[in-house]
């Protein structure tokens, strides 16, 4: 199975991603320099290395733009998890139904998941998803609703993200 990767810049920063034949398996947040946005990305391949190929990611730098520039909401891509564990999947599952401008809690995410005393299972699945924006872990939050863990640049932008999104909500 080919892989193939492309980094590109937003208004936001660099996103990098790397999908396979069958979809989308890894993106970074917006970081600061193209660097950051790939190192994300290839520290996770476990030694494969990927073809740079940017039009073969055409449609997810589309909808990344869109997503950021306040034109869409959600996302219409295939993804290639297919190697994740059955609660990791479940959780990112999870995730990719509370509505943009939304949050839920960790407890939330894990009952959702079908292991209601997994919430910290819950912040693992968070911590170790492999595409966030299009598995919106920043509307994951805190049972104190506080905003908790988030990789990339941090809490900044998670925060970010869930005002963005919060406007967006309004105006529909």
């Amino acid at each position: 199975m080919g892989l193939y990767y492309d980094v590109f810049e937003t208004g936001w920063g660099w996103v990098g991603a790397v999908a396979s034949d069958k979809g989308l398996r890894y993106t970074s947040l917006p970081e600061d320099s193209p660097d950051r946005a790939l190192e994300f990305v290839t520290t996770s391949l476990k030694g494969e290395v990927p073809e740079h190929r940017p039009e073969a990611l055409d449609g997810f730098k589309r909808q990344v733009e869109e997503y950021l520039d306040g034109e869409r909401t959600s996302w219409d891509l295939e993804l290639d998890l297919d190697d994740a564990t059955a609660f990791f999947k479940r959780a990112w599952e999870a995730c990719r139904s509370i509505p943009p401008g939304e949050t839920r809690s960790y407890q939330w995410l894990a009952e959702q998941a079908g292991s209601p005393a997994a919430s910290r299972g819950a912040g693992q699945a968070m911590a170790r998803n492999r595409v966030p924006l299009v598995i919106p872990c920043h509307r994951v939050i805190g049972k104190d609703g506080g905003l908790h863990g988030f990789g990339g640049p941090g809490l900044l932008l998670k925060a970010r993200l869930l005002e963005h999104e919060r406007e967006l909500a309004a105006r529909s």
